[in-house]
C-alpha cells in the first residue's frame, strides 16, 4: 500500500469538505443561526486536519495502482462521515458521536435515514448541511472531484471503477474528468430546472433548493416532518415524480437522449424497460388495491401509488402519505422495489435493474442448459454479451448482499428489534433507501430508538451499499493486504 499518496488525496479532499461546510457557516452566519460556532468550529477542524495531510504527503507519487484506489473511495467516505458529523455535535443537535456519524453517513450514501424526528427544530445552515451531504453523494464524492479538479486524484480511472454504481461501466467522453462534467453538469441542470419548478409551485426559495437537492440525489432528507406531504400539492408531488424518475435513469442514456437528440436509445435500452415497467405494473397493482380495499377515488390512488413506488425504486424514500396504512400486499411490492432499485449509473441504489436483467437471463439459460446441455447460450444486454467474469460478479454480488442483510436482521432480532423492523430496516439500508416501511409496519418506533451498537452496524451496512458492497468487503480479505 501506497500510504502516502492515499492520505494525500483525502487530506485535498477534506479541504473541499472544509469549504463546502464554509458555504453553511456563510449561512448560519447570515441568518443570525445558533449553530455559526458548530460550524465555525467544524471548518477549522477539517482545514486543519486536511493542510496536515497534504504537508506530510507532499512527496507522494502522482500514479496508484489499483489496491491503493479501494482503500481511497473507502477511506474517503469515513473520513468525510466523521468531519460532516462534527456539526450535528458541536451544535448539541445531536449527542452522541454514533448517532451524529449515523446522520452524516446516511445523508452522504443518500439513504436518508435520519435520527432527528423533529427536522424542523434544526437551524436554517444544518437543514442545508443536511441535504448538501446527499447532493454530494448523489454521484460519489470521489466522482464529484474527478470532475472538478481531476488533478487532484491520480489513477482517476481506478478510482472511478472503486465507486461507480451498476456492474457496466460506460464513458461519454475518452477523457474520465470530461465525462465527469458533463454527467455533473446534467446533475446541476436537473437541480436547478427542479428547484426552479418547486419555488414557482408554492415553496419557498430554502425549501424548493433543498428538496431539489435531495430529489436529484434520490436521498430523501427533506426540512419538514412531513416530506413533501408538508405541501399537500397535486403540482409538487407530479414534479417530484418526474424528477425522481429521471435521476433513478442512467446519466449517460440521459445525456445521449438530450444532447445528442437520440431519444429512441432509452427505450431501446433493456435496463430502462424494465425500470419502467416495473413502475407501471407496482403502480397499477397498489392503486387497484387502493381503490378496492380503501375506496380511494381514481386520481389520488394513482398520485400516491405512483409517489411511493418511484420514491422506493429510485430509492429516494420521501413521502406523501402514511404507506404504513396500506394493506400488507402493497408493503410486499414496496419492498420489491426498495430491492431491485434503479438504473447503473444514476444516483438511485439497490440491486439496480440491469442486475435483475442479467439475472433473468442466468437463470433462463440454466434452463435451458438443461435440456441442451452443449448449446452456447451468452448473456447479452443491449446486444452486448456479457463475460462469464461479469456473470460471477453478479452471483458473487447477490450472495453478499443477502448474506449481509440476513446478518444485519439477526444483530436487529437478538438486540429486541421486532422481526418486521429488522428485516426491513436491514434491506433499506443495504439499498440505501432511509425512510422506509420499517418505521410503519412493525412495532412503533423511530431510528433514534436503535442501540448504539446497531447504528454503527447500520452506517458500516449504508456504506458498503452505496459503494456495491464488493468494494468494501475485499478490504476484509487477507489476500487485499498480501505484497503480491
Amino acid at each position: 500500500m501506497n500510504w502516502k499518496i492515499v492520505f494525500r488525496i483525502i487530506g485535498q479532499l477534506v479541504l473541499i469538505e472544509a469549504s463546502l461546510m464554509a458555504l453553511c457557516l456563510a449561512m448560519s452566519l447570515w441568518h443570525g443561526g445558533s449553530d455559526a460556532r458548530a460550524f465555525a468550529i467544524s471548518v477549522a477542524t477539517a482545514a486543519a486536519a486536511g493542510s496536515a495531510m497534504c504537508y506530510l504527503c507532499r512527496k507522494s507519487p502522482r500514479e496508484m495502482s489499483r489496491r491503493d484506489s479501494y482503500v481511497v473511495v473507502t477511506l474517503v467516505w469515513v473520513v468525510f462521515s466523521i468531519f460532516g458529523a462534527l456539526p450535528y455535535l458541536l451544535s448539541g443537535h445531536l449527542t452522541s458521536v454514533p448517532d451524529a456519524y449515523f446522520e452524516t453517513m446516511s445523508g452522504f450514501s443518500t439513504t436518508g435515514a435520519s435520527l432527528i424526528d423533529d427536522v424542523e427544530s434544526l437551524p436554517r445552515a444544518l437543514l442545508f448541511w443536511r441535504s448538501m451531504t446527499q447532493w454530494i453523494g448523489g454521484l460519489g464524492i470521489v466522482f464529484f472531484t474527478i470532475a472538478i479538479i481531476p488533478s487532484l486524484v491520480g489513477g482517476s480511472v481506478k478510482v472511478f471503477g472503486a465507486e461507480a454504481t451498476g456492474p457496466m461501466r460506460s464513458r461519454l467522453h475518452p477523457k474520465l474528468s470530461t465525462t465527469g462534467r458533463w454527467i455533473w453538469g446534467i446533475y446541476l441542470l436537473l437541480t436547478i430546472a427542479c428547484a426552479t419548478l418547486f419555488h414557482v409551485e408554492g415553496m419557498s426559495l430554502f425549501d424548493a433548493v433543498n428538496y431539489a437537492m435531495t430529489v436529484t440525489a434520490t436521498g430523501g432528507f427533506a426540512t419538514h416532518n412531513a416530506s413533501t406531504g408538508y405541501f399537500h400539492s397535486l403540482a409538487i408531488d407530479y414534479t417530484a415524480i418526474a424528477f425522481m424518475l429521471l435521476c433513478g435513469t442512467s446519466f449517460t442514456l440521459l445525456y445521449i437522449a438530450t444532447f445528442k437528440r437520440r431519444p429512441r436509445t432509452l427505450l431501446r435500452n433493456t435496463e430502462f424497460r424494465l425500470y419502467l415497467s416495473l413502475i407501471a405494473l407496482c403502480t397499477a397493482f397498489i392503486m387497484a388495491v387502493l381503490m378496492r380495499s380503501l375506496h380511494v377515488r381514481l386520481e389520488p390512488a394513482f398520485r400516491v401509488s405512483l409517489f411511493q413506488v418511484v420514491s422506493f425504486i429510485t430509492t429516494t424514500g420521501i413521502f406523501n402519505t402514511d404507506a404504513g396504512a396500506w394493506p400488507h400486499i402493497t408493503w410486499v411490492t414496496l419492498l420489491l422495489c426498495m430491492f431491485v432499485g434503479g438504473c447503473s449509473g444514476s444516483t438511485a441504489g439497490g440491486f439496480k435493474c440491469v442486475r435483475a436483467v442479467m439475472l433473468y437471463q442466468v437463470v433462463r439459460n440454466e434452463l435451458r442448459r438443461l435440456l441442451h446441455p452443449n448449446a452456447v447460450l451468452p448473456v447479452k444486454v443491449n446486444s452486448n454479451v456479457v463475460p462469464y467474469a461479469a456473470q460471477a460478479t453478479l452471483l458473487a454480488y447477490l450472495m453478499l448482499y443477502l448474506a449481509l442483510c440476513f446478518f444485519t436482521y439477526f444483530m436487529m432480532t437478538l438486540s429486541g428489534i421486532d422481526s418486521t423492523n429488522s428485516f426491513t430496516i436491514a434491506i433499506s439500508c443495504a439499498s440505501n433507501v432511509g425512510p422506509s416501511l420499517s418505521l410503519n409496519i412493525g412495532e412503533p418506533m423511530s431510528w433514534a430508538m436503535l442501540p448504539a451498537a446497531l447504528k454503527w452496524l447500520l452506517s458500516l451496512l449504508m456504506l458498503m451499499g452505496r459503494l456495491e458492497i464488493l468494494s468494501v468487503a475485499a478490504l476484509f480479505t487477507p489476500y487485499f493486504w498480501r505484497d503480491r
